[in-house]
């Protein structure tokens, strides 16, 4: 992440965003949204977000797999035998 953070200060500066937009001011402009995504990436896994949705993930496959018990246990009552 410093490393992409430090290529994007180092970068920022040589595009220009003026009046005479050139193809090389678009493909830097294209990779700094690029070194904007990794670094949004790493900040997302040092934030931990991921185990807060890990978690509620995770209720939902129990809920889901409650339901899924409850059907089949209905089901194998209903019919009376495995």
């Amino acid at each position: 992440m410093l490393l992409a953070l430090s290529m994007l200060l180092y970068a920022l500066p040589h595009i220009s965003f003026g009046s005479n937009f050139t193809w090389a001011d678009l493909f830097g402009a294209v990779w700094a949204a690029f070194a904007l995504l990794v670094i949004g990436a790493h900040l997302h896994f040092l934030l931990g977000v991921n185990e807060e949705t890990a978690q509620q993930l995770a209720k939902v496959r129990r809920a889901k797999i409650e339901g899924w018990q409850g059907r089949i246990a209905q089901d194998v009552k209903d019919s009376g035998s495995l």
